[in-house]
């Protein structure tokens, strides 16, 4: 566990409670879990990597629990709901939610370690609620209510208006206003809907058990890098996104794990690390010790990744497409797309969140 993470307590939400009969143990609630973010939480784990990797015996036993005989386990003790860039998908967690198409099976994000980790861990049934679009900040995107419009609105706006006029478009300051915090109200929009049909998501759902509402990760951050204000402003937006959604909620001290941006491992520097340690700072803060905590997913680097990445696919005259796909499938800004990264992340997230539920 990182050191710069903060102290664990434990501090269940229980929205309703069953109630049994006299000499019987009551149903517990089910567990939901709401995972929040842009590309990388939408998830590019590579299934085609992936597949390759469990042919090799010094790898296999990485990615063993997923797969039984030539087909990726369903489990039935996990149920998810993933809105994207690409719809809605629900159904029993496994490969494939890493892009919102039905039938696709080609990416993963990290819902999939952590649902395994969380879902071994609860005797309860879990639901992942994941809402997730690729390209957006917090700064604008996922801007919550109580921050209001940023210092650098006037700026952004005219340059959207000239952008605008390029296509001949008039775009009105309503037009504008309305994109920021657009995404923070689809994804509590989605939450409300989910929670209020719970026997769509999860079929054998008990409402007499009810749900819980039991914790929130965020794994996001690169887009913050490009609006004139949003890098100096993260770590204000975080703690706002934190505190709006524990409000609208209802839940005041609900657990929160922070995925910090973990791009170049060891090597990171620039925007980058100072975003990552906005997102360390966030689970220093006084009012959130003991209720939220940062892993850092730099140690999750695929340094094997990017030297094949960088050997077979970046060497254009000597590029080796094939080659390449034994370790990768995308660029850096995607952790290359490393079903080992995505896994890996997933896992200390959901090992973080177990450990904010003691």
């Amino acid at each position: 566990m990182n050191l710069r993470q903060a102290a664990l307590l434990s501090l269940p939400i229980v929205f309703a409670f069953a109630s049994g009969l006299p000499g019987q143990e009551s149903a517990k609630p089910l567990k939901v879990f709401v995972l929040a973010g842009q590309s990388n939480m939408e998830g590019k784990g590579s299934v085609v990597v992936l597949n390759h990797q469990l042919t090799l015996p010094e790898k296999a036993e990485r990615f063993s629990q997923y797969k039984s005989d030539e087909t990726f386990i369903e489990r039935d003790d996990v149920c998810i709901d993933y809105l994207g860039s690409r719809g809605r998908r629900h159904g029993p967690l496994t490969t494939g939610y890493g892009i919102s198409q039905d039938g696709s099976v080609e990416l993963f994000g990290p819902e999939l370690g952590f649902g395994w980790v969380v879902g071994d861990h609860f005797e309860e049934k879990v639901l992942i609620i994941k809402t997730a679009w690729g390209g957006k900040s917090i700064d604008k995107d996922f801007r919550p209510p109580s921050r209001g419009l940023p210092d650098s609105f006037e700026e952004q706006f005219e340059k959207a208006v000239a952008k605008a006029a390029k296509k001949d478009k008039d775009l009105t300051r309503d037009e504008f206003n309305e994109g920021y915090g657009h995404y923070y109200r689809l994804m509590m929009a989605e939450i409300q809907e989910v929670t209020s049909d719970l026997k769509t998501y999860v079929p054998d759902y008990d409402e007499d058990a009810g749900y819980e509402i039991a914790g929130f990760v965020w794994f996001q951050g690169w887009n913050d890098q490009y609006a004139p204000t949003s890098v100096e402003d993260y770590q204000d937006n975080l703690i706002g996104l934190i505190k709006d959604i524990r409000e609208e909620l209802g839940t005041p001290e609900l657990p929160v794990v922070i995925g910090a941006m973990g791009h170049n491992g060891s090597a990171q520097k620039g925007k980058i690390k100072l975003i990552a340690d906005a997102q360390f700072a966030v689970a220093q803060c006084p009012e959130f010790q003991g209720t939220v905590l940062t892993i850092e997913t730099a140690r999750f680097w695929d340094m094997e990744a990017q030297a094949a990445y960088e050997k077979h696919w970046a060497d254009e005259p000597n590029r080796d497409i094939e080659k390449w796909r034994e370790f990768g499938d995308d660029r850096g800004y995607h952790y290359f797309g490393s079903p080992w990264f995505f896994s890996e992340a997933g896992k200390a997230f959901g090992e973080a969140m177990i450990g904010l539920q003691k």
